[in-house]
């Protein structure tokens, strides 16, 4: 079982930047690929970022792709998304999500994860 918790979510006007983090409990953070996902109102979910367990593979969606970063620090149980040059459409709760796997394979679809966190806020004003 892993819990995650997001945080970094705000209000920055466009062009700006924010990092988001998700901590992750338990002692198998290691052996979970992480992703980030986002919502927006009235939209469905969308796939953001990836990155395997090892961080050696990332894999972007195109709509951010040069602008978000995903990087993750298994020591401290933590994954992160750097969002620079934001946009009013980047506007969205974030997720972050985990599947229990070693591989450097990509997953790009919700259902494919196992555990969810509770989202944080994302407001870009344009």
């Amino acid at each position: 079982q892993v819990q995650l918790v997001e945080s970094g979510g705000g209000l920055v006007q466009a062009g700006g930047s924010l990092r988001l983090s998700c901590a992750a409990s338990g002692r198998t953070f290691s052996s979970y690929a992480m992703g980030w996902f986002r919502q927006a109102p009235g939209k469905e979910r969308e796939f953001v970022a990836h990155i395997a367990w090892s961080g050696d593979s990332t894999y972007y969606a195109d709509s951010v792709k040069g602008r978000f970063t995903i990087s993750r620090d298994n020591a401290k149980n933590t994954v992160y998304l750097r969002m620079n040059s934001l946009k009013p459409e980047d506007t969205a709760v974030y997720y972050c999500a985990a599947k229990f796997i070693r591989t450097v394979v990509a997953f790009t679809r919700d259902y494919e994860y196992d555990y969810w966190g509770q989202g944080t806020q994302v407001t870009v004003s344009s």
